[in-house]
């Protein structure tokens, strides 16, 4: 277990006082569940979270107090110390974004829990980056012997499990989490063992975000395509909305199924078991409750005949301005043609695919997500503004991997690319051997 956790924190961590503590040691303590708690000093949700966080931390491993330091690190002989109570094999780490040190200081030292030490900022950006980090605060449950995530919304389980009865919080399959009844918008009642044999869409939306109105249109008539193409397909919403009222408001505009609004743990598990940290969001299951994709939006934009449905993920995307958003998810190979060249988005397309392939097959392996993600961009508007954003040369072809988060670009200046170019360039980078440039 050490060994994962070394690579994933390095050597060392901080307690809340400055003191350090050696990651391996977290095993002979018998952590069997990390929580990677990413924040800011800045960020009052950030502050709120730290406080019912604590009290959190403190009931699950039984301290006398939640304060400072509080069990944050083991003590003489943990090595030997008798078998922990299951609750107690729960360990989190503090992932700052802070850019000030003394900023950061103050704030960790009411954590009893451990942190990243501040000068980590490369290994901070990873973590980011690896989890695919939108938004703080964010808590993701981690088995600390495997590195598989547990749980990535970890916020719900504080309000929804205070006293830890459900620990560890292990993903449960989607049968049994919609397990109940289901509403259509005149009142009629399914149980959801009437999706057996059916795709299925969970629509996260809620009528007071702009955005999911706008996408409830265009799904509206993406459903009645499929529906009369003969498709087994189902949509199931999970509200957002901040009153009964104005739920039923909006959903009087869908012709699907609805977790009735009252429900709200059983929408609140859905929340938690997909990791949902924003609005709109549409999960597409197959027929065995397994996720095809979790960028239903995207697709449903892209393809609004709904030719491609059910919309499993293809190694490489267009770039459009429906999908430009996930250039914000982590680090992303983009290759720039010249679209008026008849075919040649095509060419460049099947030229890296068998790249893509090969790394998002090795780490599917290992039940996570790969480094980076896929694009060809042509010559538009979004690609314009783009290459201005980034400050790229207007060469094309030009192969380059951005790194938003990190306001970071590599750019491979080749006269030909070639799929061995691409191939070495992505390897350097997933290595560390090539050098960012500001963006």
């Amino acid at each position: 277990m050490s060994g994962f956790l070394e690579e994933l924190l390095g050597e060392k961590l901080v307690t809340g006082g400055g003191e350090e503590v050696d990651v391996h040691s977290l095993g002979a303590r018998g952590i069997s569940l990390l929580g990677l708690y990413f924040g800011c000093s800045l960020s009052a949700p950030c502050a709120q979270l730290s406080a019912s966080l604590a009290a959190f931390y403190g009931r699950l491993r039984g301290d006398a107090a939640a304060g400072p330091g509080a069990g944050a690190g083991p003590g003489p002989g943990a090595g030997a110390a008798a078998e922990p109570e299951p609750r107690s094999r729960l360990e989190i780490v503090f992932v700052s974004s802070d850019q000030d040190q003394r900023q950061w200081q103050d704030f960790v030292r009411d954590m009893p829990w451990l942190a990243l030490p501040y000068k980590e900022k490369h290994r901070k950006l990873k973590l980011w980056n690896k989890y695919r980090i939108s938004n703080i605060p964010s808590l993701i449950f981690l088995d600390a012997a495997t590195g598989k995530v547990v749980c990535r919304n970890g916020l719900l389980v504080i309000r929804d499990d205070p006293e830890g009865l459900e620990f560890p919080w292990g993903p449960k399959p989607f049968r049994e989490v919609i397990a109940g009844p289901l509403l259509r918008n005149n009142g009629q009642s399914l149980e959801s063992s009437s999706l057996e044999g059916s795709h299925v869409g969970v629509y996260f939306s809620a009528h007071w975000c702009p955005p999911c109105r706008s996408l409830t249109r265009v799904l509206v008539e993406s459903y009645r395509k499929i529906k009369e193409a003969g498709q087994e397909f189902e949509i199931i919403f999970v509200s957002a909305d901040r009153s009964e009222e104005s739920f039923k408001q909006y959903f009087s505009e869908m012709p699907w199924l609805a977790v009735p609004y009252t429900d709200e743990a059983r929408r609140s598990r859905l929340n938690r078991l997909y990791g949902i940290q924003g609005i709109p969001t549409l999960i597409v299951l197959d027929p065995q409750g397994e996720v095809i994709t979790r960028q239903g939006r995207v697709e449903v934009l892209n393809d609004e005949e709904c030719r491609e449905f059910p919309w499993h993920p293809k190694p490489v995307l267009e770039l459009s301005d429906s999908n430009a958003v996930q250039l914000n998810e982590g680090p992303c190979l983009v290759l720039f043609v010249d679209s008026e060249d008849d075919g040649e988005s095509e060419a460049a397309k099947q030229l890296i695919q068998p790249i893509a392939e090969k790394i998002i097959a090795k780490y599917k392996a290992k039940e996570e997500e790969a480094p980076l993600l896929f694009f060809v961009a042509g010559e538009d508007d979004m690609t314009d503004s783009l290459r201005d954003y980034t400050n790229l040369p207007e060469a094309a072809p030009l192969l380059t991997i951005l790194d938003m988060s990190a306001r970071a670009k590599y750019v491979m200046d080749v006269e030909e690319i070639t799929p061995a170019v691409v191939e070495a360039f992505v390897n350097d980078f997933l290595a560390e051997k090539l050098k960012p440039e500001p963006i």
